[in-house]
């Protein structure tokens, strides 16, 4: 149990002084409270022994104690709830940040519905309860502990009887707590396995309703529901037997302390007062600690979260911590690079040049390791051997945020933000003004269909751009490169699956985007490939054949054939 108390403190962060200062507020609480028993002793006195002066102490030190407490609960309350606010978005922004920093493998080995699952569910459930379950739960404990040390003061053996039920308890708690420790974890990664599988049924819809699957698909999210559903309630199951046990400790040692009280003043060592006075203390010494009890119940919960955030944090990131270095030029060169996924070799002992402001094509069949070659550049992964230089330093010396400064990356599937045009095409640029968008946006050719959008360029943009079309898409992405200017340009099949009607306006664009820059392009038409400086010839993971177009034609090899079989090609693209 304190050991999950242990790892709420550490999650805290910055804002742990806040929690102390929650849990010393909440202590001075019962203290407040505990001014109680003082009142009762003075009312007990004023009774037995007619000591009516007294009532007005009485009154004062119950309005102390009301006052006090209510003070106290106020002000810990709020800090307990802008604790766990604030804590969890900390985490959730850390999160971000890290993730900016992880190789993008981590992306395929883990899913999307399993970090969305952590940053959204499994941190809501640190965000509303973390913070108030310390409070109570060592509130609990040293309030109760509190009490009973008071009552050293009225009779020691009472109290000595009070703290071994706050030991038994404890005990009883911790024990609960390695029971659920399974229940826990199995509940949490139901929870993520629901979230995935919701996402999936949805980003998957238009596959769905496409073959007629709408009943199946929603059988695997049912079935998603009901583990979470069953995992939710094993682990309630697990808690309740001990939730029993403790209730049971807890009205054992209330009863034994009653009876205790009871042969004291039988045998004529404890008075009258001291008699009533304990009497009425033993309905109240396990109060705080029952409730704290009840709390505890989410420590496993609250621990398997934690743990499920941080796991994160064991990712290992790229090295980042480097310098904010500024290439000598734009030129970019392989030097015996190898790479692979596994064990799946996909570059092998590749060697390339690409001179500064020249444009470069990369063309071979599907899986000869194009797109992996043009990550290793912006360092999306990193090499396995060999190495990598811009601008004539590896880009492992870059600090990574001053590597991508240098970058811009166009890709065939364009991913926009639910937000209006204009933040989308300054995303990569932030302090740019809205003259600056304009100037981009017509030279990518998209300020006409932007002007006719009823809001312009404060149109607000659905999930993923998908109001707009695949073309228009692609040119906004442009606009977006054109305006982070950087000088170093990286096409991945950028007019792909663009249609005849956006392609002459996109071509226009990319052409804008290229001038004067290091261009490294994946692309399948003969148009665009023709224009290059050099053309590379990927295969297996080795460059095959490395030329000007005129070249490559001359010799024997993949390029020619593929230019002689162009209208008959389907097996692989020059892509």
């Amino acid at each position: 149990m304190f050991g999950v108390l242990k790892k709420i403190f550490s999650f805290a962060g910055s804002r742990k002084k806040l929690l102390i200062k929650a849990i010393i507020i909440a202590f001075l609480g019962a203290l407040f409270s505990a001014l109680q028993v003082v009142a009762i002793v003075l009312t007990l006195d004023c009774i037995l022994l007619g000591k009516v002066d007294s009532i007005w102490l009485i009154l004062l030190i119950m309005l102390i104690s009301i006052a006090g407490h209510a003070f106290c609960s106020y002000h810990s309350i709020n800090l307990e709830t802008e604790t766990g606010y604030c804590m969890v978005a900390e985490k959730r922004i850390h999160i971000g940040n890290r993730l900016r920093y992880i190789p993008m493998g981590y992306f395929n080995d883990n899913s999307l519905g399993n970090i969305t699952a952590v940053v959204t569910t499994t941190l809501a459930d640190v965000e509303n309860t973390a913070a108030r379950c310390l409070v109570l739960v060592l509130g609990g404990f040293l309030n109760t502990l509190a009490l009973c040390l008071m009552l050293v003061f009225v009779e020691w053996r009472i109290s000595l009887l009070s703290v071994i039920g706050i030991f038994a308890y404890l005990l009883a708690t911790e024990l609960s707590q390695r029971a659920a420790y399974k229940t826990a974890y199995a509940r949490q990664h139901a929870q993520e396995n629901l979230v995935e599988a919701v996402l999936e049924y949805i980003q998957g819809m238009s596959v769905v309703k496409s073959y007629g699957l709408e009943k199946d698909n929603g059988q695997t999210v049912s079935r998603a529901v009901d583990d979470s559903s069953k995992k939710a309630l094993s682990l309630e199951y697990s808690l309740v037997p001990w939730m029993a046990i403790r209730q049971l400790i807890i009205r054992i040692f209330s009863i034994s302390i009653v009876l205790r009280i009871l042969f004291l003043y039988s045998a004529g060592t404890l008075p009258l007062s001291r008699c009533l006075l304990l009497l009425i203390a033993s309905f109240m010494i396990y109060q705080d600690l029952e409730s704290a009890g009840n709390m505890s119940n989410n420590l496993q919960l609250l621990g398997a979260s934690m743990e499920q955030a941080n796991a994160i944090d064991n990712t290992p990131t790229m090295d980042i911590d480097r310098e904010e270095l500024i290439p000598i030029d734009s030129s970019i060169s392989f030097k015996d690079v190898s790479f692979a996924y596994g064990s799946q070799m996909i570059l092998d002992h590749v060697n390339l040049t690409i001179p500064a402001g020249t444009t470069t094509a990369i063309v071979g069949p599907s899986g000869s390791g194009k797109t992996t070659l043009c990550n290793l550049i912006a360092r999306f992964w990193d090499v396995q051997g060999g190495a990598i230089f811009v601008g004539g330093y590896n880009v492992k010396d870059y600090k990574l945020d001053s590597l991508m400064n240098n970058i811009s990356m166009v890709f065939q599937n364009v991913y926009l933000f639910q937000d209006t045009i204009e933040n989308n095409i300054k995303f990569g640029r932030p302090e740019a003004t809205h003259e600056q968008v304009v100037d981009v946006a017509q030279a990518a050719r998209c300020h006409d269909f932007i002007s006719a959008l009823p809001q312009g360029y404060n149109t607000i943009l659905g999930e993923g751009g998908g109001t707009l079309s695949g073309g228009e898409k692609q040119r906004i992405s442009i606009a977006r490169a054109m305006l982070k200017n950087a000088p170093i340009i990286i096409l991945d099949e950028a007019t792909a699956s663009v249609d005849p009607e956006n392609e002459a306006e996109l071509q226009v664009a990319i052409n804008a985007l290229m001038h004067n820059k290091t261009i490294v392009m994946i692309a399948h038409r003969l148009k665009t490939v023709r224009q290059a400086d050099q053309i590379i010839v990927l295969n297996e993971g080795s460059i095959m054949q490395q030329g000007t177009h005129e070249t490559l034609l001359q010799q024997k090899g993949l390029y020619a054939e593929f230019i002689s079989m162009i209208k008959e090609a389907s097996g692989w693209k020059l892509v």
